[in-house]
């Protein structure tokens, strides 16, 4: 009677571990697809907006002030106000300005010349530029000395590259000063990224996406300004482009806020390298949409070109996520070596007991 009760103890309890698993599994597909949505809408929003052929609203230093506006609200009420997320402990006005500033330099200068590249090139053709990410992060990282030198990923990366250049070889409305503007917005990017890591990962300092739009948007939009006033300013003083359609452009920044919110989820409950695959599905579904629905063209050599790229950032993020395994399989195995010295200093001690007592 015993052995039956504990088979079916048994079988109910593998039943809830599956359970378990499966709704783990649910949850991550739907935080990726509630990102995947969100990346799309953002970047089908401010391509509709800048593109002359269809809002025709082409100020995109305007564009993005006015999401580092939206952005920098919301953050100071969640954070300040409704206290849903802690403000950092530590940041002194000396450590932001040395450490947090640069970080909002590039990253305006990242936002300015990307979402300038839709005035002049297809949203596919971005897409596939963007794959040089992995290319610009691994030569910066390298030059900065925050990574090796590895021959083998130097490869992978002159891949990614080569494929990209016959993409870009084989576009069919290829404009010079719009790739220019996205491999600029490619490079501020990836220096962003790899100065995170030395100004803040380095020194303990961990920004969720709500915290880092508190601290960053704020000297986002006083970067972002300067240009403004002296390039965009007396354009839209001159037209009546100054009024603004707050339908269109709240929608338009309250998807952007909703899309950093997205990003706190997906990584917060999956990893940032999830974020990555997730990317490389959001690109294949934009190209698409570009090539059918905004009727752009994309040629033969395009899809090659970016197919080769493809292959090249799915083996840098196998190789990236490997990497993630052996290094946990080593604090594993440190781990357990700590533990089974531990066991063994004890046993060691309670036999000198013993011996002691005997003595005794």
């Amino acid at each position: 009677m015993a052995k039956g009760s504990g088979s079916g103890q048994g079988k109910e309890l593998a039943a809830t571990t599956s359970a378990n698993v499966y709704r783990k599994i649910l949850l991550s597909y739907t935080y990726v697809g509630i990102w995947i949505f969100l990346s799309f809408t953002v970047i089908i929003f401010n391509k509709y907006i800048l593109d002359r052929k269809m809002y025709n609203w082409p100020y995109p230093i305007s564009l993005t002030m006015i999401h580092m506006a939206f952005c920098s609200t919301l953050a100071f009420l969640l954070v300040r106000v409704l206290k849903v997320v802690e403000p950092v402990v530590g940041m002194s006005r000396g450590f932001y300005l040395s450490s947090v500033l640069p970080i909002g330099a590039l990253y305006s200068l990242s936002l300015w010349f990307s979402n300038s590249a839709y005035i002049y090139l297809s949203v596919s053709f971005i897409q596939m530029l963007k794959a040089l990410m992995p290319v610009a992060v691994y030569s910066t990282s390298v030059l900065l000395k925050k990574e090796f030198f590895k021959s083998q990923t130097m490869a992978n990366m002159v891949g990614i590259s080569l494929g990209v250049a016959i993409a870009a070889y084989g576009e069919a409305k290829f404009n010079s000063w719009g790739v220019m503007l996205q491999l600029g917005a490619v490079a501020f990017e990836a220096m962003r990224l790899v100065l995170i890591q030395i100004l803040l990962t380095s020194k303990g300092v961990s920004l969720n996406p709500i915290t880092s739009l508190y601290y960053v948007a704020p000297c986002c939009f006083a970067f972002l300004s300067i240009p403004w006033l002296l390039v965009e300013y007396p354009l839209l003083r001159g037209t009546s482009s100054f009024k603004l359609d707050y339908l269109v452009f709240g929608t338009n920044s309250a998807c952007a806020f909703a899309l950093n919110l997205a990003v706190f989820l997906l990584v917060g409950k999956t990893s940032a390298l999830t974020m990555n695959v997730a990317g490389v599905v959001k690109d294949w579904l934009l190209i698409a949409f570009s090539w059918s629905v905004i009727l752009d063209r994309v040629t033969s050599l395009n899809l090659l070109g970016y197919g080769i790229a493809f292959i090249g950032v799915c083996f840098y993020n196998h190789a990236k996520l490997q990497a993630l395994k052996n290094k946990e399989a080593q604090k594993k195995e440190q781990a357990d070596e700590e533990a089974g010295l531990l066991a063994d200093q004890k046993l060691d001690r309670l036999e000198e007991d013993r011996k002691n007592d005997s003595q005794a």
